[in-house]
């Protein structure tokens, strides 16, 4: 799925992984359910779509495709820092569990739809024109 901005056409996918600070279990009961709410309400906000999401006890996978004019960085600020200010403000009990929602760290990688091959042999015939 080829998304548009005014002057690129682009399909990057991340995969993120992220963890609550110490990898508390913390993300279970009505928590999840919210969570991805305001991962999808941030994404959208942010020009991005979330493709897949696996929300765990200790742990959130994402996968989403993002304008290219916002880094993994940028990404991942943006919906760990909304996330966690609406979360604590909506359940008070994880600022007695959690200093921070969330640590510091992720995992980014990224997922095409196309093999290296694919896009040699591409580059390979437009050289050809």
């Amino acid at each position: 799925m080829v998304k548009r901005t005014r002057h690129a056409a682009y399909e990057i996918r991340y995969h993120f992984v992220w963890v609550p600070k110490y990898r508390r279990e913390v993300l279970v009961g009505s928590i999840p359910e919210r969570l991805a709410d305001l991962l999808h309400e941030k994404a959208k906000e942010m020009g991005g779509e979330i493709i897949d999401l696996a929300i765990q006890p200790d742990h959130v996978h994402l996968i989403g495709i993002f304008p290219p004019t916002i880094s993994p960085h940028q990404i991942m600020h943006g919906l760990k820092g909304y996330t966690a200010f609406m979360q604590r403000k909506e359940f008070p009990h994880l600022k007695n569990r959690l200093s921070n929602m969330w640590t510091r760290s992720y995992y980014v990688g990224t997922a095409g739809n196309v093999s290296a091959q694919t896009i040699q042999r591409y580059i390979y015939e437009q050289k050809g024109r």
